[in-house]
């Protein structure tokens, strides 16, 4: 069930049912013979998504690899994310009104 809130910040209602899709797998280790395992939950029908999304889990959680993922996966979806909402920021930047440095006609 997804949960909406009116006007963002009131009552928290039900909006209705989503498909989400879950992954879960096991990266062997050569250290270790169970490996790791990893989860994940994707909103939507995107299987692919969901079971990548579990090997970066799962190779996040042994400790050989944990720095190669944070390095290499998570530090550029961070970089991804912070342009995307610069972006965004100055998109509505532009749309701004300043209603004081309005000028009325003459009264």
């Amino acid at each position: 069930m997804v949960r909406g809130r009116i006007g963002g910040g009131g009552a928290p209602f039900n909006l209705g049912e989503t498909t989400v899709t879950r992954a879960t797998v096991r990266v062997a280790s050569g250290a270790s013979s169970e490996g790791s395992v990893g989860h994940s939950y994707a909103l939507g029908r995107d299987h692919e998504k969901a079971r990548l999304a579990a090997i970066a889990d799962a190779l996040w959680q042994a400790p050989q690899s944990r720095a190669a993922v944070e390095r290499d996966l998570l530090q550029k979806i961070a970089q991804r994310l912070d342009v995307r909402s610069t972006q965004r920021r100055r998109e509505a930047a532009a749309t701004k009104v300043d209603f004081f440095t309005m000028v009325r006609g003459d009264d």
